[in-house]
């Protein structure tokens, strides 16, 4: 859909920070300088799982530059969380994973600081440590968690039966029994997937100065202020009013920036040394202690009629959490993928059983799409088997299964004006999915997701100064997203504005309204809605104070092309109206907003079209190109939409086929870029995009969402390209060179 003539909305407006970011204005959590700051680091866990019988600090403590020294002894025994609690701040009897935070000191400076751990002297006991979730989960394993029923949070659903179990989610519909009697054909397959880290940019990051009435400011690299404000309240236990939360840039985040991490450290270490105390988290400590993408293990069983039909489903799904579940922010600290194991599917006999499992392993925590990818990559590849099992095309066994309109799916859900099915034609369109094949050894393959529209709450500040100039308080971070130059858009438009005219102003959380920051795509329904409003309610004032100007009936003014107007009378300009109300009221007019939303009965839908060329001899893949399709709804700026599915895509084909955190004995063995990789542009394959804007939702002027799920059909899709190419079937991610060429070696 074009953008309408003199309407922002669709229009492809340069981001407003952009400027400031490569000039280096905007400031970054690892960029604040505080006078009298001294830095922190950690002492970390060797072992995936030990006793500690003693620690000695002595040696430390006397280092010259050591202003502050802490260990499990020395703060309060407190587990903390997102959700469930079950972390401590410093590890006191036992480790659970290499990398555990075990003690951290504060120093003049970093050289110093790192000098004084290699004197801290930790006498461990190791242990035999829990790997694998499977075995974790048997009746013989010991148990990780001993006071795990007694955690705050803990999902009332896990009972004291589930061995190691943190999270359990189950979906009953028909009777899958006689569903698979009634099969003609029963399909099996089990699936894994590896671990990811979100590979941003920067690290995570905290600065903490204690004022001298006691007031905590936190500068920290993560994406909700207000909820990590809340959450240090818990964990210092102090008033929420105590603690302020400076704004800082993100640099990138893709769900892994929504914790405490390092703060309550610097917080502990700057009480104790009466300076201000910033901690950054080195890549090797990211890729070991960070919250990294879960790992899966699925395992499915399949109905199908000979025509194609799906009439039973069983899924077995299991994730492997780590050590510790505090990285889970949701209220049944779960991931929304599992719900994802049944698809966009209409099967009518299904039941599905999803667990995170307690590991020795890295803990796990959000990322883009969380628990998404995993799913979907295991359950489009077994649709593609069992097309294959019944001899049909993998696309009409789609069309044939995949919901109508007021059809339930696979776990009984219904939702309001789908278009998958319209979705699911884009993307086969904009792809060469059925042409002729211009030699041997090329494939193509498709897949096809779902994800809700994100809810919650958010509050929006307008402020209006005289001239007529708009400023927008927000408290809504900005990940790389695009967030600021939406609102902008959003409220330059309803107030008809031109775009110079609003600027964006983010502020702490002593002067910014409450908001929910960024989650599950919801910046643009949320925060853009609340501005709305905000620029509504302005609309509405002054529409009064040009009545009163003119002498009008204020009921039947209107906003019209940046004026107020009455029938063929003269117009009130905006400015002028906004100049009569501030100079009647002695300052700027201030507009309060709040939207909240929890649940949209409508899901967004993708579905992608991959083509490769895989090399036989080698087994080596490359990706050609990739067809992606959006029901989108209206976009507020093309252009930001294209960078998050651009990108989505780019982080999809590293899922597919080389990311992973290689772990050994408990302990990742690729903790740094040299050695994990990610996609560079010379790997990217031909991108083609396709949104319909048709397909209206709940953000601002009738738009859904994109960010996330964009990525989540790109693994499947590529690995049924795979097995179209050549014939085998991987059931792995990464999708690597070495297992195409041990498949093909039989």
């Amino acid at each position: 859909m074009l953008a309408m003539p003199g309407s922002l909305i669709g229009q492809r407006v340069p981001r407003v920070e952009g400027v400031e970011k490569v000039t280096g204005a905007v400031l970054y959590p690892a960029n604040v300088r505080l006078p009298g700051m001294v830095w922190g680091k950690c002492l970390r866990s060797p072992y995936p799982y030990a006793r500690i019988r003693h620690i000695d600090a002595a040696r430390a403590r006397r280092l010259p530059g050591v202003v502050a020294l802490i260990t499990g002894q020395d703060v309060p025994y407190t587990l903390v969380g997102r959700r469930l609690q079950d972390l401590p701040i410093l590890a006191r009897d036992v480790v659970r994973f290499a990398g555990e935070r075990v003690a951290a000191v504060a120093a003049e400076d970093p050289d110093i600081a790192e000098q004084a751990l290699e004197l801290i002297e930790v006498d461990y006991q190791p242990l035999e440590p829990l790997l694998d979730p499977l075995r974790a989960m048997s009746p013989e394993a010991p148990l990780l968690h001993p006071e795990v029923m007694g955690y705050v949070n803990l999902p009332p659903t896990v009972t004291p039966e589930m061995r190691n179990v943190h999270s359990y989610q189950g979906w009953r519909i028909g009777d899958p029994q006689a569903g698979f009697r009634e099969a003609d054909e029963i399909v099996e397959g089990v699936y894994t997937t590896a671990m990811t880290h979100q590979a941003y940019i920067e690290p995570h990051s905290a600065t903490v100065a204690i004022d001298a009435d006691g007031r905590v400011h936190v500068w920290a690299a993560q994406k909700q202020p207000y909820g990590i404000k809340e959450l240090l309240a818990q964990t210092l236990r102090v008033p929420e009013s105590q603690i302020v939360m400076e704004y800082c840039r993100l640099g990138g985040e893709f769900g892994g920036k929504g914790n405490q991490m390092d703060a309550p450290l610097c917080y502990y270490l700057a009480k104790q040394s009466g300076r201000p105390v910033r901690m950054s988290m080195t890549y090797t400590e990211e890729f070991m202690a960070g919250n990294p993408r879960h790992p899966l293990h699925i395992r499915f069983r399949t109905g199908v009629k000979r025509d194609g039909t799906l009439v039973a489903h069983e899924a077995d799904v299991i994730f492997d959490g780590g050590a510790y579940g505090a990285f889970v922010p949701t209220p049944e600290v779960t991931l929304n993928g599992m719900a994802k194991a049944g698809g966009v599917y209409r099967i009518p006999n299904c039941r599905i059983d999803a667990y995170i499992v307690y590991t020795n392993n890295e803990p796990a925590g959000f990322m883009r799409a969380p628990g998404e990818p995993q799913v979907n990559f295991a359950l489009e590849s077994h649709i593609d088997e069992i097309a294959r099992r019944v001899g049909m095309d993998p696309l009409d066994l789609r069309r044939r299964n995949i919901v109508r309109e007021g059809e339930a799916n696979s776990i009984g859900i219904v939702w309001k004006d789908v278009r998958i099915r319209e979705v699911l034609e884009a993307a086969v369109a904009g792809s060469n999915y059925g042409k002729p094949k211009p030699r041997p050894h090329i494939g193509r393959g498709m897949a096809v997701c779902d994800r809700h529209i994100g809810g919650g709450a958010s509050e929006a500040l307008l402020r209006i100064h005289e001239g007529g100039h708009v400023e927008l308080i927000s408290g809504t971070p900005d990940a790389g997203q695009g967030a600021h130059t939406m609102l902008r858009q959003v409220i330059a438009e309803t107030l008809m504005l031109p775009l110079d005219r609003v600027r964006i102003s983010v502020a702490n959380t002593d002067v910014a309204p409450r908001d929910g920051g960024l989650r599950a795509s919801s910046t643009t329904h949320l925060t853009g809605t609340a501005a709305m409003l905000a620029a509504r309610k302005a609309i509405e004032q002054l529409k009064g104070w040009a009545a009163e100007l003119k002498g009008w009936p204020e009921g039947e003014v209107a906003l019209k092309d940046g004026a107020f107007t009455l029938g063929e009378g003269e117009p009130v300009p905006f400015e002028v109206a906004v100049g009569e109300a501030v100079r009647r009221r002695g300052g700027p007019l201030e507009f309060h907003a709040r939207y909240e939303r929890e649940h949209v009965p409508q899901a967004c839908f993708a579905a992608q079209v991959a083509e490769v060329e895989v090399d036989r001899q080698t087994g080596q893949v490359n990706v050609l190109s990739i067809s992606t399709a959006h029901d989108s709804g209206r976009l507020i700026n093309p252009l930001l939409a294209e960078g998050q599915i651009e990108g989505a895509l780019i982080q999809g084909l590293g899922f597919s086929i080389m990311e992973e955190l290689r772990v050994e004995d408990g302990r990742v063995l690729n903790p740094n870029f040299g050695e994990y990789k990610i996609p560079t542009i010379r790997d990217l394959p031909e991108l083609r995009m396709t949104f319909l804007e048709d397909a209206p939702g709940p953000a601002p002027f009738g738009g859904r969402a994109v960010a996330e799920h964009s990525l989540t059909p790109t693994p499947a899709a590529i690995a049924n390209a795979i097995a179209d190419a050549v014939g085998v079937r991987l059931t792995s991610t990464p999708l690597t060179a070495e297992k195409v060429y041990g498949a093909l070696s039989g």
